[in-house]
């Protein structure tokens, strides 16, 4: 990936992963570029399918596009930073995230966002303010 580009993603996302909404500052590694719709699946490197993501999101999203809805047992994708508003699908309970549409809800399930390290980083950031 160009530097360019790259800085391009870094900006609009503002230094937040762009699923969890965590900022980069909150990890001592760097946020990565993840291509929201996988390579492997047709996705190509541009600034439309591109999302700043922190390592626990992209580890856990990869080349996923969807999963299985708990309350309807359907296919669902993933939500897709690019076309879909943040605060329509993901409501924030203190520290945990919860899915307010069948894309939040399959989201928050397949990245693990509400796993035990997710909910750490989240209770200390609110503490601080």
């Amino acid at each position: 990936m160009n530097p360019e580009l790259s800085r391009i993603v870094r900006e609009r996302a503002a230094n937040r992963c762009e699923y969890c909404y965590l900022p980069q500052s909150s990890f001592p590694l760097p946020f990565q570029i993840d291509h929201i719709r996988a390579e492997k699946h047709g996705g190509e490197t541009t600034e439309a399918n591109l999302a700043l993501a922190c390592p626990h999101c992209n580890r856990y999203k990869g080349p996923n596009i969807a999963g299985f809805d708990s309350e309807t047992g359907q296919i669902v994708r993933l939500f897709n930073p690019r076309t879909d508003g943040w605060e329509q699908h993901f409501a924030v309970d203190g520290p945990r995230l919860s899915g307010t549409t069948a894309i939040g809800r399959v989201t928050v399930a397949v990245l693990r966002m509400n796993s035990p390290d997710q909910l750490l980083v989240r209770n200390a950031l609110s503490k601080e303010g």
